[in-house]
Protein backbone atom coordinates (compact mmCIF):
# COMPACT_ATOMS: atom_id res chain seq x y z
CA UNK A 1 0.00 0.00 0.00
CA UNK A 2 2.56 2.30 1.24
CA UNK A 3 4.11 1.20 -2.54
CA UNK A 4 1.03 2.72 -4.51
CA UNK A 5 0.96 5.80 -2.43
CA UNK A 6 4.42 7.05 -2.91
CA UNK A 7 4.99 6.16 -6.26
CA UNK A 8 2.94 8.61 -7.53
CA UNK A 9 4.46 11.57 -6.68
CA UNK A 10 8.16 9.59 -7.03
CA UNK A 11 6.80 9.79 -10.75
CA UNK A 12 5.75 13.00 -11.00
CA UNK A 13 8.73 14.02 -9.45
CA UNK A 14 11.13 11.65 -11.85
CA UNK A 15 9.64 13.33 -15.16
CA UNK A 16 9.99 16.70 -13.79
CA UNK A 17 14.27 16.13 -13.15
CA UNK A 18 13.64 14.62 -16.71
CA UNK A 19 11.58 17.54 -18.40
CA UNK A 20 14.22 20.00 -16.91
CA UNK A 21 17.00 18.58 -17.81
CA UNK A 22 15.55 18.83 -21.83
CA UNK A 23 14.73 22.40 -21.36
CA UNK A 24 18.54 22.74 -20.53
CA UNK A 25 19.35 21.40 -24.43
CA UNK A 26 16.22 23.13 -25.52
CA UNK A 27 17.66 26.19 -23.58
CA UNK A 28 21.22 25.78 -25.17
CA UNK A 29 19.76 24.91 -28.72
CA UNK A 30 17.95 27.68 -29.83
CA UNK A 31 16.28 25.95 -33.27
CA UNK A 32 15.18 23.17 -30.96
CA UNK A 33 12.03 25.39 -29.05
CA UNK A 34 10.15 23.62 -26.08
CA UNK A 35 7.01 24.15 -28.67
CA UNK A 36 8.61 21.23 -30.73
CA UNK A 37 9.39 19.13 -28.02
CA UNK A 38 5.68 19.39 -26.75
CA UNK A 39 4.15 18.71 -30.09
CA UNK A 40 6.46 15.70 -30.32
CA UNK A 41 5.59 14.16 -26.87
CA UNK A 42 1.94 14.63 -28.05
CA UNK A 43 2.69 12.81 -31.52
CA UNK A 44 4.44 9.89 -29.38
CA UNK A 45 1.94 9.99 -26.25
CA UNK A 46 0.51 6.45 -27.83
CA UNK A 47 3.98 4.95 -28.03
CA UNK A 48 5.24 6.42 -24.39
CA UNK A 49 2.15 5.42 -22.30
CA UNK A 50 2.26 1.42 -24.37
CA UNK A 51 6.34 1.68 -23.12
CA UNK A 52 5.16 2.68 -19.31
CA UNK A 53 2.39 0.04 -19.67
CA UNK A 54 4.14 -2.33 -16.87
CA UNK A 55 3.11 0.41 -14.20
CA UNK A 56 -0.31 -0.71 -14.66
CA UNK A 57 0.14 -3.67 -12.21
CA UNK A 58 1.53 -0.68 -9.63
CA UNK A 59 -1.80 1.10 -9.25
CA UNK A 60 -0.61 3.47 -12.12
CA UNK A 61 -3.54 4.18 -14.92
CA UNK A 62 -3.25 5.20 -18.44
CA UNK A 63 -4.37 8.68 -17.89
CA UNK A 64 -1.49 9.20 -14.43
CA UNK A 65 1.28 7.95 -17.58
CA UNK A 66 -0.52 11.06 -19.78
CA UNK A 67 0.20 13.82 -16.80
CA UNK A 68 3.50 12.67 -16.28
CA UNK A 69 4.01 13.02 -19.98
CA UNK A 70 2.51 16.47 -19.10
CA UNK A 71 4.62 17.18 -15.99
CA UNK A 72 7.26 16.54 -18.42
CA UNK A 73 6.38 19.13 -20.98
CA UNK A 74 5.55 21.66 -17.97
CA UNK A 75 9.24 21.44 -16.64
CA UNK A 76 10.91 21.55 -20.05
CA UNK A 77 8.94 24.53 -20.51
CA UNK A 78 9.96 26.18 -16.90
CA UNK A 79 13.46 24.87 -17.54
CA UNK A 80 13.93 26.36 -20.85
CA UNK A 81 13.09 30.03 -19.88
CA UNK A 82 16.27 29.78 -17.56
CA UNK A 83 18.56 28.46 -19.61
CA UNK A 84 18.12 30.25 -22.72
CA UNK A 85 20.18 33.15 -21.47
CA UNK A 86 23.02 31.21 -21.98
CA UNK A 87 23.73 31.24 -25.70
CA UNK A 88 21.95 34.71 -25.97
CA UNK A 89 24.66 36.15 -23.85
CA UNK A 90 27.15 33.77 -25.07
CA UNK A 91 26.62 33.98 -28.80
CA UNK A 92 24.50 36.61 -29.22
CA UNK A 93 21.61 33.73 -30.23
CA UNK A 94 18.34 34.34 -28.60
CA UNK A 95 15.09 32.51 -29.21
CA UNK A 96 12.34 34.98 -29.98
CA UNK A 97 11.39 35.15 -25.93
CA UNK A 98 15.41 36.34 -25.20
CA UNK A 99 15.73 38.48 -28.55
CA UNK A 100 15.40 41.88 -26.54
CA UNK A 101 17.92 40.86 -23.57
CA UNK A 102 20.77 40.51 -26.95
CA UNK A 103 22.15 44.02 -25.92
CA UNK A 104 22.64 44.29 -22.38
CA UNK A 105 23.83 40.49 -21.96
CA UNK A 106 26.34 41.35 -24.74
CA UNK A 107 27.63 44.69 -23.04
CA UNK A 108 28.60 42.22 -20.12
CA UNK A 109 29.93 39.76 -21.72
CA UNK A 110 32.34 42.34 -23.40
CA UNK A 111 33.38 43.30 -20.40
CA UNK A 112 34.36 39.78 -19.06
CA UNK A 113 31.28 39.40 -16.94
CA UNK A 114 28.80 37.32 -19.59
CA UNK A 115 28.55 35.03 -15.87
CA UNK A 116 27.02 37.54 -14.50
CA UNK A 117 24.63 38.09 -16.97
CA UNK A 118 23.97 34.43 -16.61
CA UNK A 119 23.36 34.75 -12.87
CA UNK A 120 20.87 38.24 -13.18
CA UNK A 121 18.77 36.08 -15.95
CA UNK A 122 18.70 33.28 -13.45
CA UNK A 123 17.38 35.26 -10.26
CA UNK A 124 14.90 37.28 -11.98
CA UNK A 125 13.31 33.95 -13.29
CA UNK A 126 13.65 32.21 -9.87
CA UNK A 127 11.85 35.69 -9.00
CA UNK A 128 9.52 34.95 -10.96
CA UNK A 129 8.48 32.20 -9.77
CA UNK A 130 8.37 32.54 -6.21
CA UNK A 131 6.21 35.92 -7.23
CA UNK A 132 3.80 34.16 -9.42
CA UNK A 133 3.15 31.48 -6.42
CA UNK A 134 2.52 34.30 -4.36
CA UNK A 135 -0.60 35.69 -6.68
CA UNK A 136 -1.10 31.93 -7.18
CA UNK A 137 -4.93 32.45 -5.39
CA UNK A 138 -5.41 36.29 -5.99
CA UNK A 139 -5.02 36.10 -10.24
CA UNK A 140 -7.79 33.26 -9.90
CA UNK A 141 -10.10 34.98 -8.51
CA UNK A 142 -8.96 37.81 -10.54
CA UNK A 143 -9.44 36.34 -13.72
CA UNK A 144 -12.34 33.65 -12.94
CA UNK A 145 -14.86 34.03 -10.28
CA UNK A 146 -16.15 36.31 -8.80
CA UNK A 147 -14.41 38.95 -10.81
CA UNK A 148 -14.43 37.67 -14.08
CA UNK A 149 -11.31 39.86 -15.55
CA UNK A 150 -11.63 37.69 -18.57
CA UNK A 151 -14.65 37.70 -19.76
CA UNK A 152 -14.83 41.67 -19.29
CA UNK A 153 -11.85 41.14 -22.05
CA UNK A 154 -13.34 39.26 -24.18
CA UNK A 155 -15.72 41.94 -24.96
CA UNK A 156 -13.09 44.26 -25.67
CA UNK A 157 -10.15 42.24 -26.99
CA UNK A 158 -10.32 42.84 -30.45
CA UNK A 159 -9.01 46.62 -29.17
CA UNK A 160 -6.76 45.18 -26.71
CA UNK A 161 -4.88 43.29 -29.59
CA UNK A 162 -4.95 46.28 -32.14
CA UNK A 163 -3.55 48.53 -29.63
CA UNK A 164 -0.68 45.66 -28.42
CA UNK A 165 0.14 45.39 -31.86
CA UNK A 166 0.21 49.34 -32.81
CA UNK A 167 2.20 49.75 -29.39
CA UNK A 168 5.13 46.83 -30.58
CA UNK A 169 5.47 48.64 -33.70
CA UNK A 170 5.41 52.21 -32.15
CA UNK A 171 8.10 51.39 -29.89
CA UNK A 172 11.10 50.38 -32.77
CA UNK A 173 13.98 51.29 -33.38
CA UNK A 174 15.94 50.35 -36.64
CA UNK A 175 19.81 49.68 -35.16
CA UNK A 176 20.85 51.25 -38.65
CA UNK A 177 22.36 54.56 -37.97
CA UNK A 178 22.71 55.13 -41.67
CA UNK A 179 19.03 56.08 -41.96
CA UNK A 180 20.34 59.01 -39.77
CA UNK A 181 22.73 60.42 -42.58
CA UNK A 182 19.91 60.53 -44.96
CA UNK A 183 17.22 62.55 -43.14
CA UNK A 184 15.18 59.72 -41.69
CA UNK A 185 14.89 58.98 -38.05
CA UNK A 186 15.61 54.92 -36.66
CA UNK A 187 12.63 55.88 -34.93
CA UNK A 188 10.65 55.83 -38.26
CA UNK A 189 12.50 53.33 -40.76
CA UNK A 190 12.29 51.02 -37.27
CA UNK A 191 8.49 51.69 -37.26
CA UNK A 192 8.21 51.24 -40.92
CA UNK A 193 10.50 47.91 -41.14
CA UNK A 194 8.38 46.64 -37.95
CA UNK A 195 4.91 47.29 -39.88
CA UNK A 196 6.12 45.31 -43.04
CA UNK A 197 7.06 42.15 -41.13
CA UNK A 198 4.27 42.29 -38.82
CA UNK A 199 1.99 42.57 -41.98
CA UNK A 200 4.00 39.72 -43.81
CA UNK A 201 4.05 37.54 -41.34
CA UNK A 202 0.50 38.08 -40.77
CA UNK A 203 -0.40 37.37 -44.66
CA UNK A 204 1.94 34.26 -44.18
CA UNK A 205 -0.23 33.39 -41.41
CA UNK A 206 -3.33 33.36 -43.65
CA UNK A 207 -1.65 31.47 -46.03
CA UNK A 208 -0.30 28.52 -44.66
CA UNK A 209 -3.62 27.78 -42.21
CA UNK A 210 -5.08 26.31 -45.38
CA UNK A 211 -2.14 24.68 -46.41
CA UNK A 212 -2.92 20.89 -46.01
CA UNK A 213 0.38 19.66 -44.64
CA UNK A 214 0.63 15.59 -43.99
CA UNK A 215 2.95 13.34 -42.35
CA UNK A 216 5.26 10.86 -44.78
CA UNK A 217 4.94 8.72 -41.62
CA UNK A 218 1.59 9.39 -40.38
CA UNK A 219 2.66 11.37 -37.08
CA UNK A 220 0.28 14.47 -36.55
CA UNK A 221 0.83 17.38 -38.40
CA UNK A 222 1.01 20.58 -36.43
CA UNK A 223 1.23 23.42 -39.16
CA UNK A 224 2.96 26.04 -36.87
CA UNK A 225 6.02 23.76 -36.06
CA UNK A 226 7.64 24.71 -39.37
CA UNK A 227 6.07 28.00 -39.06
CA UNK A 228 7.37 29.06 -35.95
CA UNK A 229 10.81 27.34 -36.41
CA UNK A 230 11.45 29.40 -39.31
CA UNK A 231 10.28 32.20 -38.18
CA UNK A 232 12.37 32.21 -34.30
CA UNK A 233 14.51 29.12 -34.67
CA UNK A 234 16.69 29.07 -37.95
CA UNK A 235 17.17 32.30 -38.70
CA UNK A 236 18.84 32.71 -35.16
CA UNK A 237 20.98 29.53 -36.02
CA UNK A 238 22.08 30.64 -39.41
CA UNK A 239 22.78 33.98 -37.90
CA UNK A 240 25.40 32.43 -34.97
CA UNK A 241 26.79 30.23 -38.23
CA UNK A 242 27.31 33.78 -40.34
CA UNK A 243 28.56 35.95 -37.53
CA UNK A 244 31.27 33.64 -35.47
CA UNK A 245 31.23 35.18 -32.75
CA UNK A 246 35.02 35.41 -30.26
CA UNK A 247 34.16 34.73 -26.81
CA UNK A 248 36.64 37.03 -24.41
CA UNK A 249 38.10 35.54 -21.39
CA UNK A 250 35.47 35.88 -18.82
CA UNK A 251 35.60 36.35 -14.71
CA UNK A 252 33.37 34.58 -13.28
CA UNK A 253 31.87 36.67 -10.32
CA UNK A 254 28.33 36.37 -8.79
CA UNK A 255 26.03 39.86 -9.14
CA UNK A 256 26.62 42.39 -6.41
CA UNK A 257 23.81 43.36 -4.78
CA UNK A 258 23.78 46.43 -2.62
CA UNK A 259 19.95 47.79 -0.98
CA UNK A 260 19.87 50.03 -3.60
CA UNK A 261 19.85 46.94 -6.18
CA UNK A 262 18.02 44.91 -4.38
CA UNK A 263 14.99 47.16 -4.14
CA UNK A 264 15.49 47.81 -7.66
CA UNK A 265 15.96 43.79 -8.31
CA UNK A 266 12.55 43.61 -6.26
CA UNK A 267 10.93 46.14 -8.59
CA UNK A 268 12.14 44.77 -12.14
CA UNK A 269 10.75 41.16 -10.96
CA UNK A 270 7.79 42.31 -10.38
CA UNK A 271 7.21 44.50 -13.21
CA UNK A 272 8.32 41.50 -15.34
CA UNK A 273 6.22 38.86 -13.54
CA UNK A 274 3.15 41.28 -14.24
CA UNK A 275 3.72 41.42 -17.63
CA UNK A 276 4.10 38.07 -18.36
CA UNK A 277 0.87 37.41 -16.46
CA UNK A 278 -0.95 39.29 -19.25
CA UNK A 279 0.72 37.57 -21.86
CA UNK A 280 -0.89 34.48 -20.03
CA UNK A 281 -4.38 36.01 -20.47
CA UNK A 282 -4.21 37.62 -23.88
CA UNK A 283 -3.70 35.35 -26.78
CA UNK A 284 -1.74 35.58 -29.72
CA UNK A 285 1.20 37.82 -28.13
CA UNK A 286 4.38 36.04 -26.50
CA UNK A 287 6.66 37.02 -23.83
CA UNK A 288 8.88 39.99 -26.46
CA UNK A 289 5.35 41.64 -26.13
CA UNK A 290 5.03 41.62 -22.05
CA UNK A 291 8.18 42.72 -22.20
CA UNK A 292 8.05 45.83 -23.76
CA UNK A 293 5.01 46.62 -21.88
CA UNK A 294 6.98 45.40 -18.65
CA UNK A 295 9.90 47.88 -19.64
CA UNK A 296 7.67 50.83 -20.47
CA UNK A 297 6.01 50.03 -16.96
CA UNK A 298 9.54 49.91 -15.39
CA UNK A 299 10.39 53.35 -16.85
CA UNK A 300 14.60 53.67 -17.29
CA UNK A 301 16.85 50.87 -15.96
CA UNK A 302 20.28 49.78 -16.57
CA UNK A 303 21.19 46.79 -18.42
CA UNK A 304 21.66 44.84 -15.32
CA UNK A 305 17.87 45.27 -14.49
CA UNK A 306 16.73 45.06 -18.00
CA UNK A 307 18.27 41.99 -17.79
CA UNK A 308 16.07 40.81 -14.62
CA UNK A 309 12.76 42.62 -15.95
CA UNK A 310 13.05 40.26 -19.34
CA UNK A 311 13.61 36.66 -17.34
CA UNK A 312 11.14 37.58 -15.17
CA UNK A 313 8.69 38.20 -18.02
CA UNK A 314 9.61 34.74 -19.56
CA UNK A 315 9.37 31.92 -16.74
CA UNK A 316 6.40 34.29 -15.28
CA UNK A 317 5.01 33.87 -19.10
CA UNK A 318 5.57 29.91 -18.87
CA UNK A 319 4.11 29.79 -15.33
CA UNK A 320 0.68 31.57 -15.46
CA UNK A 321 -0.09 29.82 -18.96
CA UNK A 322 -0.27 26.84 -16.92
CA UNK A 323 -2.83 27.91 -14.61
CA UNK A 324 -4.91 30.16 -16.75
CA UNK A 325 -5.52 27.09 -18.90
CA UNK A 326 -7.79 25.95 -15.97
CA UNK A 327 -9.09 29.07 -15.08
CA UNK A 328 -10.16 29.72 -18.78
CA UNK A 329 -10.01 26.29 -20.43
CA UNK A 330 -7.90 28.00 -23.24
CA UNK A 331 -4.16 27.35 -24.28
CA UNK A 332 -1.75 30.43 -24.42
CA UNK A 333 1.59 28.68 -25.69
CA UNK A 334 2.46 25.03 -26.86
CA UNK A 335 3.33 23.61 -24.08
CA UNK A 336 -0.18 23.69 -22.47
CA UNK A 337 -1.70 23.30 -26.00
CA UNK A 338 0.20 19.90 -26.00
CA UNK A 339 -1.01 19.25 -22.14
CA UNK A 340 -4.82 20.18 -22.72
CA UNK A 341 -4.78 17.32 -25.27
CA UNK A 342 -3.11 14.63 -23.38
CA UNK A 343 -4.79 15.07 -20.20
CA UNK A 344 -8.48 16.06 -18.32
CA UNK A 345 -8.22 20.30 -17.99
CA UNK A 346 -11.52 20.75 -15.40
CA UNK A 347 -12.30 24.39 -14.61
CA UNK A 348 -10.88 25.88 -11.81
CA UNK A 349 -13.98 27.25 -9.80
CA UNK A 350 -13.77 26.39 -5.93
CA UNK A 351 -10.72 26.97 -3.54
CA UNK A 352 -9.61 23.63 -3.99
CA UNK A 353 -7.62 23.10 -7.22
CA UNK A 354 -8.28 20.43 -9.38
CA UNK A 355 -5.79 17.28 -9.25
CA UNK A 356 -3.95 17.57 -12.34
CA UNK A 357 -3.11 21.34 -11.94
CA UNK A 358 -1.73 20.21 -9.03
CA UNK A 359 0.16 17.59 -10.55
CA UNK A 360 1.80 20.34 -12.89
CA UNK A 361 2.53 23.09 -9.79
CA UNK A 362 4.82 21.03 -8.13
CA UNK A 363 6.32 20.32 -12.14
CA UNK A 364 6.28 24.69 -11.75
CA UNK A 365 8.21 24.84 -7.93
CA UNK A 366 10.63 22.13 -8.28
CA UNK A 367 11.20 22.27 -12.05
CA UNK A 368 11.81 26.29 -11.41
CA UNK A 369 13.94 25.61 -8.55
CA UNK A 370 16.34 22.97 -9.91
CA UNK A 371 16.57 24.67 -12.84
CA UNK A 372 17.83 28.09 -11.18
CA UNK A 373 21.00 26.23 -9.35
CA UNK A 374 21.39 24.59 -13.10
CA UNK A 375 21.38 27.45 -14.68
CA UNK A 376 24.49 28.70 -12.36
CA UNK A 377 26.27 25.58 -12.53
CA UNK A 378 25.87 25.40 -16.69
CA UNK A 379 26.45 29.67 -16.82
CA UNK A 380 29.87 28.98 -15.13
CA UNK A 381 31.08 25.98 -17.41
CA UNK A 382 29.97 27.69 -19.97
CA UNK A 383 32.04 30.87 -18.59
CA UNK A 384 35.23 28.99 -18.63
CA UNK A 385 35.02 26.24 -21.49
CA UNK A 386 33.07 27.95 -24.30
CA UNK A 387 36.10 28.76 -25.85
CA UNK A 388 36.57 25.05 -26.58
CA UNK A 389 33.58 24.09 -27.36
CA UNK A 390 32.44 22.99 -31.19
CA UNK A 391 29.53 25.10 -30.92
CA UNK A 392 29.42 25.88 -35.07
CA UNK A 393 28.83 21.92 -35.55
CA UNK A 394 26.28 22.01 -33.16
CA UNK A 395 24.39 24.34 -34.85
CA UNK A 396 24.83 22.64 -37.95
CA UNK A 397 23.48 19.26 -36.38
CA UNK A 398 20.77 21.66 -35.22
CA UNK A 399 19.96 22.83 -38.07
CA UNK A 400 19.84 19.45 -39.96
CA UNK A 401 17.44 17.96 -37.01
CA UNK A 402 15.20 20.74 -37.40
CA UNK A 403 14.50 20.04 -41.27
CA UNK A 404 14.34 16.34 -40.58
CA UNK A 405 11.66 16.78 -37.72
CA UNK A 406 9.62 19.19 -40.09
CA UNK A 407 9.81 16.81 -42.54
CA UNK A 408 9.04 13.80 -41.00
CA UNK A 409 5.97 15.97 -39.42
CA UNK A 410 4.81 17.61 -42.12
CA UNK A 411 6.32 16.75 -45.48
CA UNK A 412 7.50 18.39 -48.01
CA UNK A 413 5.23 21.05 -47.96
CA UNK A 414 6.01 21.39 -44.00
CA UNK A 415 9.90 21.92 -45.56
CA UNK A 416 8.77 24.13 -47.83
CA UNK A 417 6.80 26.26 -44.85
CA UNK A 418 10.26 26.42 -43.07
CA UNK A 419 12.19 27.98 -45.57
CA UNK A 420 9.28 30.98 -46.42
CA UNK A 421 9.15 31.03 -42.70
CA UNK A 422 13.04 31.30 -41.96
CA UNK A 423 13.07 34.27 -45.15
CA UNK A 424 10.47 35.95 -43.72
CA UNK A 425 12.14 35.43 -40.11
CA UNK A 426 15.67 36.72 -41.24
CA UNK A 427 14.53 40.28 -42.79
CA UNK A 428 14.22 41.64 -39.06
CA UNK A 429 17.64 40.31 -38.10
CA UNK A 430 18.72 41.75 -41.09
CA UNK A 431 16.84 45.52 -40.46
CA UNK A 432 17.61 45.64 -37.05
CA UNK A 433 14.39 45.29 -35.11
CA UNK A 434 12.29 42.95 -32.72
CA UNK A 435 11.36 39.78 -34.34
CA UNK A 436 8.92 39.49 -32.39
CA UNK A 437 6.67 41.37 -34.90
CA UNK A 438 7.39 37.94 -36.67
CA UNK A 439 3.94 37.27 -34.25
CA UNK A 440 2.20 38.67 -36.59
CA UNK A 441 1.59 35.33 -37.92
CA UNK A 442 -1.06 34.69 -34.78
CA UNK A 443 -2.28 37.81 -34.10
CA UNK A 444 -3.26 38.89 -37.66
CA UNK A 445 -5.45 35.89 -38.02
CA UNK A 446 -6.68 36.54 -34.30
CA UNK A 447 -7.69 40.24 -34.81
CA UNK A 448 -9.69 38.96 -38.20
CA UNK A 449 -11.41 36.39 -35.79
CA UNK A 450 -12.53 38.80 -33.64
CA UNK A 451 -14.06 41.48 -36.50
Amino acid sequence: MRVIFVLPLVLVVLFCILGVLTGIATGLLPGLHVNNIALILLSLSGAIVAAFSFLFEYGISEQFILVLISVYIISTSISHTFHDVIPSTFLGAPDEDMALSVLPAHALLLEGKGYEAVALSAMGSYGAILFCFLLFYPIRFFIGAPLFFYESLKEIMLFVLIAISILMIATEKAKIDDFGKKGITPAVIGMLFATFVFFLSGIFGIVIFEVPVDSPIGLSSPVLFPALAGLFGTPTLLTSLMTKPHIPKQIIENPVLDKKTKKSSILSVMTGSLGGILVSIIPGITSATGTILAMNARGESDKRQTIVTLSAVNTACAFFVVVVMFIILRSRSGATLAAMELIYVAEWTTLLMPTNLAYLLIALLLGGTLSYFLTLKVGKIFAKHFANVPYALIVKLTISLIVILVFLFTGILGVLILVVATFIGLLPVEWGVRRSHCMGILLIPIILYFL
